[in-house]
């Protein structure tokens, strides 16, 4: 019997930390807006809303609860000592950046949590699931073991996914997750083809660049194997170090894909030509069909990152076209809002429809719609095992908005850490966001 498989996403929810810290290299907008004031309430319902869009369309769309934060351990190993409150004030006072990684947010762009590999993909016939180490950047990199935890709830039938530990955490294995990594398929039923973008090779010459080359290219080689996946249905790309210059920290800002289509700047990779061709050829010999590529070099790297057009998400409807659900940044680009157009425009055109939404809290974090979500296909047996109240609804979606703006405060800057209250307040918030979504403790601190 054919199984009938559906892509979800599943995105991050908004944690009460969310603050600008500016931690991330090479991330324009994260450092851009370093210690300016945040708004968490405000972020949170930005990303509620999407989901509700989304699901509206017909869209599979779940739910991950944030991450617990501060990690003041991380004050501990940094050589801080006291009470919470001692080490927190004596951080702020010496090294704030490093009291802002304790209290990150980061865990709420889903796209770097994990790489999935769906059981119609792998030779196994499992979901395998690797979370990523993150190690390019210390706050992210307090996550691996966190997120390890939380995707073993999700999914938490062992006989159906196949959960890997993170790689190792050194430098030849950098690993930053789905955001760069793009499956497509030519049905929904079928195996798919997927393409691995990596920045730099351990154990080869690499090309100098500003930013950090975050993504090694053994990494993205150990996950295809550890997810079984055939060598025939997967191609590996080097970015281009121009890009990566550019602020393309990762390669969901420069290039997207879903079902057969596959949007991509021209200078994203450094042998464009090639990558498209072999990518073509890829998903020709699996999915036994054309692929739609489209290059688009209308506007440049430096629009591509102000706008985040690339980080746009594209769906399928209940209706089967595709939609993009795009920032309000692009809409406010005029080049890039052309191109939208152009791709919408006619009876042909291979993109249905446009929604434009405010998620101005996580762009200015560094983090579009993309971002916020990572895709998990899964077939009836698998969606069942997962907790059911991680699917979103609109008694959900009502429940949430309520849990939010009840416990997440209107504003937050780096000196409100100071706060003893707001430690009090997060655990409170997570406590009983456990209990909505009837998880059960998940949090070291309900143990």
């Amino acid at each position: 019997m054919t199984l009938a498989y559906r892509e979800f996403n599943f995105d991050g929810l908004v944690g009460p930390t969310h603050h600008y810290g500016g931690l991330a290299e090479g991330n324009r907008a994260s450092v851009g807006h370093r210690f300016q004031v945040s708004h968490p309430r405000m972020a949170a319902l930005q990303g509620l809303e999407k989901m509700r869009v989304l699901a509206g369309m017909g869209v599979g769309q779940a739910i991950l609860p944030p991450l617990s934060r501060p990690r003041l351990d991380l004050l501990r190993w940094a050589g801080f000592s006291g009470t919470d409150q001692q080490m927190i004030d004596t951080a702020l006072r010496q090294t704030p950046s490093l009291l802002s990684a304790a209290f990150s947010a980061s865990g709420m762009w889903s796209a770097n949590a994990a790489m999935f590999a769906p059981s119609c993909d792998s030779r196994d016939g499992c979901v395998h699931i690797t979370p990523a180490n993150l190690i390019s950047n210390l706050h992210r990199s307090l996550e691996a073991e966190e997120t390890a935890g939380l995707l073993k709830k999700v999914f938490p039938d062992f006989a159906l996914f196949k959960h890997h530990p993170p790689l190792p955490r050194t430098v030849a294995f950098s690993d930053e997750g789905a955001a760069n990594h793009i499956r497509l398929v030519g049905s929904e039923r079928g195996p798919g083809a997927h393409l691995f973008v990596y920045g730099r090779e351990h154990f080869g010459s690499n090309p100098l660049t500003r930013y950090p080359q975050r993504q090694t290219l053994e990494a993205c080689q150990a996950i295809a194997r550890l997810h079984q996946l055939p060598e025939e249905a997967v191609v590996f790309a080097r970015q281009s170090p121009a890009a990566i210059d550019a602020g393309v920290f990762h390669n969901d800002v420069i290039s997207t894909g879903h079902g057969a289509l596959f949007l991509y700047h021209a200078e994203a990779f450094s042998d464009g030509r090639s990558v498209v061709d072999r990518l073509t050829k890829a998903f020709e010999e699996t999915q036994h069909r054309s692929l739609c590529a489209i290059e688009i070099n209308e506007f440049s790297l430096v629009d591509s990152v102000q706008s985040y057009f690339f980080n746009s998400q594209i769906v399928t409807r209940s209706d089967g076209r595709l939609v993009i659900v795009a920032p309000v940044e692009s809409e406010e680009n005029e080049k890039v809002r052309a191109v939208i157009a152009g791709l919408v425009k006619g009876a042909d055109a291979v993109i249905a429809d446009v929604v434009f939404l405010n998620l101005r809290e996580s762009m200015q974090n560094g983090g579009g719609p993309a971002c916020l979500r990572t895709r998990v296909v899964l077939n009836e047996e698998e969606q069942s095992a997962v907790p059911s109240r991680l699917f979103f609804s609109e008694p959900l979606f009502d429940e949430l908005t309520s849990w939010v703006k009840c416990h997440y405060r209107e504003s937050l800057s780096l000196s409100d850490f100071r706060d003893p209250a707001l430690l009090v307040e997060i655990e409170t918030a997570l406590d009983r966001l456990t209990q909505i979504l009837e998880l059960g403790p998940i949090y070291s601190f309900q143990k």
